[in-house]
């Protein structure tokens, strides 16, 4: 099965590649390895929330937007070299801006670790940190960044 079929028996469509908000391009391809830029929680071309994780958003809410930027990733990949050129998901990079005391950004980032599961199957299964960081872009309130390995 492709995994473009996975996505569709899932019913999880990719969104459109969410546009650079400064001097960057979405992703960038050298040699097998596929990395993407960090991803907002961008839905239909604005931020899904802001604020701090453990503050003004809930952890649960958190992963939710964790989710979408995997999806952001994705779209990225996709864009640039196609989805189903996909060998496997090397790492996962989740930054969760934290409101002071908060220490659940792994719960956070499961948002994104568990899509990337559910679509990629053992090929999904990564290296990963999830940071506690004081301010993202824009007052996102999580950030997603991954390294793809894809096929020759």
């Amino acid at each position: 099965m492709s995994w473009t079929s996975r996505l569709a028996e899932l019913g999880v469509a990719l969104p459109p590649v969410a546009a650079p908000v400064a001097a960057y391009v979405p992703a960038v391809r050298s040699g097998n390895l596929v990395y993407t830029s960090g991803q907002l929680p961008f839905v239909a071309g604005s931020l899904a929330a802001t604020g701090k994780v453990g503050g003004d958003v809930s952890p649960e809410e958190a992963k939710a937007h964790a989710r979408t930027c995997a999806l952001n990733a994705l779209a990225a990949v996709d864009d640039l070299v196609g989805l189903d050129a996909v060998v496997r998901i090397v790492k996962l990079t989740g930054f969760v801006a934290s409101a002071e005391g908060f220490t659940g950004q792994p719960a956070v980032v499961n948002g994104a670790s568990e899509l990337l599961g559910e679509v990629f199957g053992d090929a999904g299964r990564h290296a990963r940190a999830a940071v506690g960081v004081a301010e993202l872009p824009l007052g996102a309130p999580v950030e997603v960044d991954l390294i793809v390995e894809i096929g020759e």
